[in-house]
């Protein structure tokens, strides 16, 4: 069973960043290399919404509120997920959670999350 583990969240003032990590083990390296990545978020009351996605082609999509403040990448040599978030805001309060996607095999697997608190 693949296992996700996040870090870096924390408490950070508004305007600060953060950068989240997500390591994935029990995964080989070609069947990371050729998973969808993602970040997902959820606020207290809220559903869980999509902030970013990286493919195996290292094409991502955003959030719209997340477009040109924070940055997907990945490291498939490390299995390993990032997301840089600068410009924080209220609003980006939630936890984040990692989300791996196997496309071929039709599965998918999240982390335990990690939460972000923006203070104003």
């Amino acid at each position: 069973q693949v296992q996700l583990v996040e870090s870096g969240g924390g408490l950070v003032q508004a305007g600060g960043s953060l950068r989240l990590s997500c390591v994935a083990s029990k995964i080989g390296y070609d069947n990371f290399r050729t998973a969808t990545l993602s970040w997902y978020r959820q606020a207290p009351g809220k559903q869980r919404e999509l902030v970013a996605r990286v493919d195996k082609m290292k094409q991502t999509d955003y959030h719209n509120s997340a477009k040109d403040r924070f940055i997907i990448s990945r490291d498939d040599f490390r299995n390993t997920l990032h997301l840089q978030m600068s410009a924080l805001k209220q609003e980006d309060t939630a936890v984040y959670y990692c989300n791996l996607q196997r496309p071929v095999i039709g599965r998918e697997y999240w982390g335990q999350g990690t939460q972000v608190t923006v203070s104003s």
